[in-house]
């Protein structure tokens, strides 16, 4: 099964958030993931959580929040909203 991609087209992202992308990306039903913008963060700083936000053509608008910084992430694939984020929490460690 052909793996997705990870595109890198920032010099900065939220620490950690690039190694639990590339094992997203190689998920068989993830073609693309591409890190967007990051921003300061309101709040404390908190460890690495990455939630769906929004659906976009072709796939999802995910939101990373850690260390007071909150960066967008867009992914393409046809996975619904419920199973990529079960994906993303089981990459994280997250169990329920």
């Amino acid at each position: 099964m052909k793996k997705g991609r990870l595109v890198q087209n920032h010099s900065t992202h939220i620490p950690g958030l690039i190694p639990i992308l590339d094992q997203l990306a190689q998920e068989p039903r993830i073609k693309t993931v591409v890190p967007g913008r990051l921003a300061q963060a309101r709040g404390r700083p908190v460890p690495l959580k990455i939630n769906v936000t929004v659906p976009i053509t072709g796939g999802h608008k995910l939101q990373a929040r850690s260390s007071g910084g909150v960066q967008e992430v867009f992914v393409v694939t046809d996975l619904n909203a419920e199973a990529l984020q079960s994906i993303i929490d089981y990459l994280l460690g997250i169990r329920y």
